[in-house]
């Protein structure tokens, strides 16, 4: 982020955004029900809950298919005028797996 690297800020915003997606505690049926105030916890952080802890290997997995998904998009984009496009896609899908080929990462 700090080279400027527009390309590279984007992908990697972009799978961090999936990362902390993963992380989300999912919310079940019954909490999205209403229910009655009196019933309502009260006080400062009742409400949190605490994030779930992800492998090495989900990770690795989840960055990895962020940059399949953009290979994939790109090679639909066929057309000329959507070549910029592709090969936008292309540049971050190798951000990301040259990301996953670093030791020590992920």
């Amino acid at each position: 982020m700090r080279a400027r690297d527009k390309v590279a800020t984007s992908a990697l915003r972009s799978a961090l955004a999936v990362l902390d997606n993963a992380e989300a505690v999912p919310v079940g049926a019954a909490e999205l029900r209403g229910a009655a105030i009196e019933e309502a916890p009260v006080g400062v952080g009742v409400t949190e809950a605490a994030r779930r802890e992800l492998s090495e290997e989900h990770i690795t997995d989840l960055v990895r298919a962020e940059a399949e998904e953009r290979l994939a998009l790109a090679a639909r984009f066929t057309a000329p005028a959507q070549a910029d496009r592709a090969a936008l896609l292309r540049e971050e899908a190798a951000v990301l797996l040259r990301l996953l080929d670093q030791p020590g990462t992920a």
